[in-house]
């Protein structure tokens, strides 16, 4: 009963550390692995009940898997604040030591110390702060993937200006860090961040192509748009289909689409389809509608 209770904080598994702690003597760890109520995910590190994990067990097992201070970091950071996807490769943690170890399946960072405000919790996982997160990422990704993340920290709000500009200071020149500073002194000078995996593939677009940078997610009258052009009096609306595919959506779309016209705007709708097969052709399109500004 008690495995299970740590087990159910700790998404499904446990630490050999905290089985010793808890009076559950070796023989008795060995017992349980043979049959089958305990199952070895790392060395001195189990699942509780079976080991089909969910990503947040498996994350949680990484960081069990390096002692006591480990934290989730980098890009597995990352998917556990919600920046980035679940990591395809070994997961990353982070250690207070001067280098890493190795473990199977892991990538162990090692650091001489953590400032208090580079850690915490996040699902109850350790893991390294948005912003020392955020930092760390300006090492291993590249400027697309690095801004993306950013944008997302905005999204979710969890993006504390003076924290990320505290975490920076103590990262003393750090591989990245030119990177992430220019981003971050940009970020308040451009669009707001997108919301969905189109609006970011559309508004990339837009940004490769060269062409004006639009306004994002901001009002026209009463209605908020996906992205527009004041000085074009364009808007262009960027329908995915989990929010546009219903009945009521299309109608509701069109008479705002005859409202916003009516106001003197021309309202053009880009679909998943034309923006990851037809770029060119939406390129072409955006440049005949903009021509006035350009």
């Amino acid at each position: 009963m008690r495995i299970a209770r740590l087990a159910a904080r700790q998404h499904a598994v446990v630490g050999r550390r905290q089985l010793l702690a808890m009076g559950i003597g070796d023989d008795a760890i060995r017992h349980r692995v043979r049959t089958g109520r305990l199952h070895p995910l790392h060395r001195g590190v189990y699942a509780v009940g079976h080991n089909l994990l969910l990503p947040d067990s498996r994350y949680m097992a990484a960081v069990l898997a390096c002692g006591p201070g480990a934290v989730a970091s980098h890009r597995t950071a990352a998917a556990v604040l919600g920046l980035a996807p679940s990591p395809s490769g070994d997961l990353e943690v982070t250690v207070l030591r001067a280098g890493g170890c190795a473990r199977r399946g892991l990538r162990v960072h090692g650091t001489r110390s953590f400032d208090l405000s580079d850690v915490g919790k996040c699902k109850a996982i350790p893991c390294t702060s948005p912003a020392r997160t955020l930092v760390d990422l300006a090492a291993v990704l590249d400027r697309r993937r690095l801004r993306r993340a950013l944008e997302r920290s905005v999204e979710l709000r969890i993006l504390d200006g003076r924290a990320m500009d505290a975490a920076l200071g103590r990262s003393n020149g750090r591989r990245g860090t030119g990177v992430l500073r220019e981003l971050l002194a940009g970020l308040y000078g451009t669009p707001a961040p997108v919301r969905t995996e189109i609006e970011r593939l559309f508004f990339e677009l837009v940004r490769e192509a060269g062409l004006p940078l639009p306004v994002v997610n901001a009002h026209v009258g009463p209605y908020e748009v996906d992205f527009h052009w004041p000085a074009a009096r364009l808007i262009v609306e960027t329908d995915g289909r989990e929010t546009h595919d219903t009945p009521h959506q299309f109608e509701e779309d069109r008479r705002r689409d005859l409202e916003l016209a009516l106001a003197g705007w021309r309202v053009v709708r880009i679909s998943w389809r034309q923006v990851t097969r037809e770029p060119e052709a939406v390129v072409a399109l955006l440049r005949s509608l903009l021509a006035p500004i350009l």
